[in-house]
């Protein structure tokens, strides 16, 4: 008999789909976003803003700050949430990697009440701990994924 995702395998399993569409060579992120009804609403993953190509905006990690990606990559859950055809109060937003304070914020003032996370390998990060702090005060639930971590293979 078949095995049979679990909502939150499903949904992890969607984000983790969705990083693989980021060009970004040194770290993919995905993120799906679900509402309460179990249905997804918006995904994303870390690129370059609409109209700005791949190939004329740097994605090195290190070196001046205008030659880096930091300065120009959109992240997975800010992406998702500007996707989003739909308001996201009480929402939940399944991510690959914990999300920065910058996307914390845009989750809180979404109206998003979890975060359901794979990752969280900056846990050490200011970026980090100021994201989990101001996710807490705004009372926005944040819990590290707990489902099965078995490689997922697509065959057609």
């Amino acid at each position: 008999m078949a095995t049979v995702l679990s909502w939150e395998e499903y949904f992890m399993g969607v984000a983790a789909i969705s990083a693989r569409r980021s060009k970004d060579p040194r770290t993919q992120v995905g993120a799906c976003i679900v509402n309460e009804s179990d249905r997804i609403v918006a995904i994303g993953y870390n690129g370059m803003p609409s109209g700005c190509s791949d190939a004329e905006f740097p994605w090195a990690a290190d070196g001046d700050d205008l030659d880096c990606k930091y300065l120009y990559v959109v992240h997975a859950e800010l992406n998702a949430i500007l996707n989003a055809t739909t308001p996201l109060t009480g929402c939940t937003v399944f991510t690959t990697l914990f999300p920065c304070n910058e996307c914390c914020k845009a989750i809180i003032q979404a109206g998003i009440k979890k975060v359901v996370y794979l990752c969280d390998k900056y846990a050490d990060s200011a970026s980090v701990i100021a994201g989990k702090r101001m996710l807490a005060a705004a009372k926005v639930e944040f819990a590290a994924y707990d489902g099965r971590r078995d490689d997922l293979v697509i065959t057609l």
